[in-house]
């Protein structure tokens, strides 16, 4: 099965990426269940160091192998590389760790024992997780990525760039380099942050490669349970997220409302509608979360209404679709990740400088990277 137009996540129920409460086990693997209107599962073999796949196994138990679309990705070494804190392990590719001639027997490796921990014998999808500057231009990760596909642990490829916002040109430049193998991309995109993942889908549509969509629900907001004066947890991983955010996403949900109003639309299915009208976007896959306090809403309430997206293609029209663009107006909101004109010196895991090749990526679609890749205010 292909990635369908709903998909939930491992990073979802709290428990392996800290959002809202960590769910129990039995309910965690209620919720990552695929099935009734979820037939997509994404997990991802550094969350938790294995732990996740471990999780999204026990849910996988005794549902039809063919039912469902599995979606791996693979790329932080917790084998043999340290956690450097919040920053999590390393790349595979960092040189620390290992020689390009060794990348093909790591990628089969992580491969095998993710797939182990899940139970299953095979991927639909194994992206390529969180890559840094070697992993998106060196041949011979991509010659490994070719490789487990040709043996049979999974049928398609792609890559999903992270985990913060930006690697525009990077992945552009990847989908080029590698039209003949990426199938999909996961990136960053929703009506609160249409910028910058906007940029790269023309180049996707371009090259075939369908997008998957990630952090539509803009940190919760759009569950409608996060509200003024919402208080995070310490380990929350939204409180790096700037003072007043919850304030001015609020206003301008409350734009948006009308609209979800209209059609009859929550807010979340609101922003899924929204994204799956974006050229190229196939699939959905927001951040589910259980809130605390007494006005939360139960987050089996909230998988249902992504459920209920698979149904909501060509809902908007093009001027309902644009007006919700302009309230999410977000452009230069944000220091981005990747290739930067702002950088300097020797690259670091997820920053390095805007490079000639980068420039050229930049020149063919159109993308000036001081008037689109820099904070506002910024000058190179």
């Amino acid at each position: 099965m292909d990635p369908t137009s709903t998909a939930i996540g491992t990073w979802s129920g709290g428990r392996f990426m800290h959002f809202g409460e960590p769910l129990a086990d039995g309910r965690l693997e209620s919720l990552l269940r695929p099935g009734e209107g979820i037939d997509t599962v994404i997990t991802a073999d550094a969350y938790g160091a294995g732990a996740a796949d471990e999780a999204l196994g026990r849910a996988l138990r005794g549902v039809d192998r063919d039912s469902y679309c599995l979606v791996g990705a693979i790329g932080h070494d917790f084998y043999e590389g340290a956690r450097a804190g919040a920053k999590g392990f390393p790349r595979f590719t960092d040189p620390a760790l290992r020689e390009e001639s060794a990348f093909g027997d790591y990628i089969r490796m992580a491969a095998e024992q993710s797939l182990r921990r899940l139970g299953v014998e095979r991927f639909d999808l194994l992206l390529l997780h969180n890559p840094d500057r070697t992993g998106y231009r060196s041949p011979a990760v991509w010659e490994g990525m070719q490789a487990v596909r040709d043996g049979g642990l999974t049928r398609l490829l792609g890559v999903a760039p992270g985990p913060a916002n930006g690697f525009t040109l990077d992945l552009i430049g990847c989908l080029e380099d590698n039209a003949a193998l990426i199938d999909w991309a996961m990136i960053i995109l929703g009506p609160m942050e249409p910028w910058p993942g906007e940029l790269a889908l023309s180049a996707a549509t371009a090259n075939d490669v369908s997008l998957i969509t990630r952090v539509v629900d803009y940190g919760g907001l759009f569950h409608d349970d996060v509200l003024p004066g919402h208080e995070f947890p310490d380990y929350d991983h939204r409180r790096f997220r700037p003072a007043g955010w919850v304030e001015a996403g609020r206003e301008k949900l409350q734009l948006m409302r009308p609209i979800a109003d209209r059609h009859g639309l929550s807010m979340l299915q609101l922003a899924c509608a929204w994204n799956l009208a974006q050229p190229g976007v196939g699939c959905v896959a927001p951040t589910l979360i259980q809130e605390s306090g007494p006005g939360a809403r139960p987050i089996e309430q909230k998988r249902a209404e992504l459920a209920a997206c698979r149904d909501l293609t060509g809902v908007f029209s093009a001027s309902e679709i644009e007006e919700i663009r302009a309230i999410g107006e977000n452009t230069g909101c944000m220091t981005l990740k990747g290739g930067s004109l702002e950088h300097e010196g020797e690259p670091v895991a997820d920053r390095w400088q805007l490079d000639e090749d980068l420039v050229e990526v930049a020149d063919r679609w159109g993308i000036d990277p001081q008037r689109d890749l820099l904070p506002s205010g910024a000058h190179a």
